[in-house]
């Protein structure tokens, strides 16, 4: 028991060791975030622990090194007045007030060695983050400005993207709402989705709804939007076209096969006779009972019944604006119905259970093929929500 306990507090002495050295080193390596961390993360849970002092130490030099780091980084960035910068500038004072607002709560850390609290200086940070964010926002503005006058998508969802940082840092800042949604309605591509039948069989019409039914696909995103429906308010960008080139029903068959079974079951119970034919009698004189044990046959008739279908076609991505093909992608599905039962003739007492819950059943009737056709579609569907959302329309 003492040697398990003085294991334990071995490993623990270890970790604890390992943890302190690798906050050491995360400072030598100006990793200081990290190491504020990993020692905020210490103290948290008792700062006033006689292991957790170090900690107090290595959070001290952490929070002087990164602060000095993060004012140098933006003295230069101002020196520099570039106006990409500005962006820079305001997300250094938004961390060093973070990292003053992470510390606070654990304050007052008292050093028991050196006698005194741990000294960290804190800044008020509050006009440089107002005026880096006004200044961001009206650089940010302005750079909108000019996307929206070169006019075509990317631009607008770059534009859609700055104006939405706008919106996070500034809420309510001009009519940055107002752009956001042009930006979106600009930028947005349109994708009608059709399906040709181009064999010589009847497709289902509740196939074909569901097929293009694309509001249960979920593939709707901020910057794409498919319609299964023409909408003749709206322009489209791209086509997406599903061909079905082929479609084959097997015949309806019906597979029969005997299964012989055989087996030695309990029936009833016997006198025990010896090797004389006499009956066996026990101690008290009682005749011996045993199990009487008789070899039972059974012919099985298993049937089933069995329907195929398979699906094949093609998907097609259209660039509506040159009415070129993108991308072409085969696809194709299957689904089979099958249903076994079976008869008997003999003792049923030979068959195992799987057989025993056959001969419960009865034949069904076949689905149609029209029935068949929809369920393969099923799986298409799926195929064909896959290559969309592993292909892209813009590259």
């Amino acid at each position: 028991m003492k040697n398990a306990l003085l294991f334990a507090v071995l490993i623990f002495l270890t970790i604890s060791c390992s943890s302190i050295k690798n906050t050491q080193e995360a400072i030598g390596n100006g990793n200081y975030d990290v190491a504020i961390n990993t020692a905020v993360k210490k103290l948290k849970r008792n700062k006033t622990k006689k292991r957790n002092q170090p900690y107090i130490l290595l959070l001290e030099e952490a929070f002087e090194k990164a602060t000095a780091k993060d004012l140098g980084n933006i003295i230069f960035l101002k020196k520099d007045n570039n106006p990409e910068n500005i962006e820079t500038i305001y997300s250094l004072y938004e961390q060093l007030k973070r990292r003053q607002e992470v510390l606070k709560p654990l304050l007052p850390l008292y050093i028991v060695n050196l006698n005194r609290d741990a000294s960290f200086q804190f800044t008020n940070y509050d006009d440089e983050i107002i005026a880096n964010k006004n200044q961001l926002s009206d650089y940010l503005y302005s750079k909108v400005t000019t996307l929206f006058n070169r006019n075509n998508k990317f631009d607008y969802r770059r534009a859609y993207n700055d104006l939405e940082y706008i919106e996070k840092i500034n809420p309510n800042f001009k009519d940055v709402r107002n752009l956001m949604f042009v930006a979106r309605e600009r930028g947005v591509d349109f994708v009608i989705v059709s399906m040709k039948n181009q064999t010589q069989k009847v497709i289902p019409k509740s196939l074909e709804e569901d097929l293009l039914n694309f509001n249960t696909y979920g593939l709707n995103d901020l910057w794409t939007v498919y319609h299964g429906m023409k909408d003749l308010n709206v322009q489209y960008d791209f086509g997406l076209e599903l061909s079905i080139r082929a479609i084959e029903v097997s015949p309806e068959q019906v597979r029969e096969r005997e299964i012989i079974k055989e087996k030695e079951v309990k029936d009833g119970l016997r006198y025990l006779l010896d090797a004389d034919g006499n009956q066996v009698l026990d101690t008290e004189g009682n005749k011996i009972e045993v199990d009487n044990m008789i070899a039972v046959r059974c012919e099985l008739y298993q049937i089933t019944q069995f329907k195929s279908a398979k699906v094949r076609g093609v998907v097609k991505f259209i660039d509506l604006s040159t009415k070129q093909k993108i991308h072409t992608y085969p696809i194709s599905s299957a689904y089979a119905f099958q249903h076994a039962y079976a008869n008997f003739k003999g003792d049923k007492r030979a068959l195992e259970n799987s057989y025993i819950d056959l001969i419960k059943l009865r034949a069904v009737p076949f689905p149609t093929n029209e029935q068949m056709i929809f369920d393969a579609g099923q799986d298409l569907k799926q195929q064909l929500k896959r290559i969309i959302t592993r292909n892209k329309f813009r590259n």
